[in-house]
């Protein structure tokens, strides 16, 4: 499958003819994928800054990523889904390890009895947005221009397959004390979610993943499509702006069809990390246009409300995203601090989580608020 699929490099970086669909990621592309996805990230997904790094270093060594259309996925082709679970607050501390990130994906391997045909990011936002690019440089396999959120979320069944209600398992995990682990079946996606957490919690709030093997045709009916080429288009408008001397802030917003709600600088904060997760509230105090106004944010992982004087004005699954009001640079829950100027926007959910069951998932309730989606747009 992977020569039906005309992967374009081998782990030496040798390369083959480009198949359907496929095009090779330029250091650029990358450079903007990172910023793209560390504001779409909504707060989490990890800093994809040390993913960053590592991708640099291996376009030095020669290797080479190549970006697949998910709609030229054979049916039968087998994806990888892969991210970092835990807090991302640890990733601060703990540096990033292609091979390590490589493990979850050889352990399934090795169970299913198959190889896999491309990789794909649980996630865009944030870190995980990059992490795939690290195993397909070092396997040879293309990464899909797609993920299963659109943004980032904290937990497993926060994803577009579990609100389609495909199967949750298999799921392998490791760390980097070699330890590896396989959970063969779990009763559901929350369940999933409660197992994988737990272990996650023993192996220091942070391990990598490889979910729920998923075929070409789920990833095409299901998946959250062309999103790497969203976050790159985001990170290059950014760039732009940041050259020509213009608003990043107002690029964002542009390029997303997103709203500016707030401007001001951070005047509290207070977070903690537990059980795999970090926790939290932002408070805000506005600044020019909302100079007098108040603004707080809650998260987890990911901020999940906004509310003004009191009363939540943006939520979940709204993308709420944090900005640095200067140079446009996302912001993430484990770096927001003291004193910062941010700017908070709003861009909008991917359709699937504004159905019925989508907002069961990854609604404000989902994330114990007492009150029902109403978005801001």
């Amino acid at each position: 499958m992977a020569e039906q699929l005309g992967v374009a490099v081998t782990a030496q970086g040798e390369e083959r003819p480009l198949g359907p669909g496929e095009r090779y990621l330029s250091a650029d592309d990358i450079e903007a994928l990172a910023l793209g996805a560390w504001i779409l990230g909504t707060g989490g997904g990890g800093s994809p800054y040390l993913n960053l790094l590592n991708v640099r270093e291996l376009y030095k060594q020669g290797h080479k990523v190549v970006l697949k259309d998910p709609m030229t996925l054979p049916d039968d082709a087998l994806v990888a889904v892969l991210s970092t679970q835990g807090a991302p607050v640890v990733g601060m501390e703990r540096l990033g390890d292609p091979e390590n990130s490589l493990k979850p994906l050889r352990i399934l391997e090795d169970y299913l009895g198959r190889k896999f045909d491309a990789v794909m990011p649980v996630e865009i936002g944030g870190g995980n947005g990059v992490m795939p690019l690290m195993v397909s440089a070092i396997s040879g396999l293309p990464t899909i221009d797609a993920d299963s959120m659109g943004r980032a979320y904290p937990e497993a069944q926060m994803t577009s397959f579990s609100a389609a209600g495909l199967q949750c398992f298999p799921l392998a995990m490791a760390d980097v004390r070699d330890n590896e682990i396989l959970i063969k079946k779990a009763d559901s996606w929350k369940w999933m979610e409660r197992i994988s957490r737990k272990i996650c919690t023993e192996m220091g709030s942070t391990a990598s993943t490889c979910k729920a093997p998923r075929s070409g045709a789920e990833v095409k009916k299901f998946g959250v499509l062309h999103t790497t080429t969203k976050a790159i288009s985001l990170g290059h408008a950014v760039f732009e702006a940041r050259a020509n001397h213009t608003d990043p802030v107002a690029a964002i917003v542009e390029n997303c069809a997103g709203l500016k709600l707030f401007k001001g600088k951070i005047t509290d904060i207070e977070r903690r990390t537990t059980e795999g997760f970090l926790r939290g509230r932002a408070e805000l105090e506005g600044m020019d246009e909302d100079q007098g106004k108040q603004f707080t944010l809650d998260f987890q992982n990911e901020f999940s409300v906004g509310s003004q004087n009191g009363e939540p004005v943006v939520m979940t699954p709204d993308l709420i995203c944090v900005v640095d009001s200067v140079n446009g640079d996302g912001i993430a829950t484990e770096t927001i601090r003291y004193g910062q100027r941010v700017t908070v926007l709003a861009l909008p959910a991917p359709d699937i989580f504004l159905t019925p069951r989508g907002l069961e998932l990854v609604g404000p309730r989902a994330f114990g608020f007492d009150f029902d989606y109403k978005s801001v747009f």
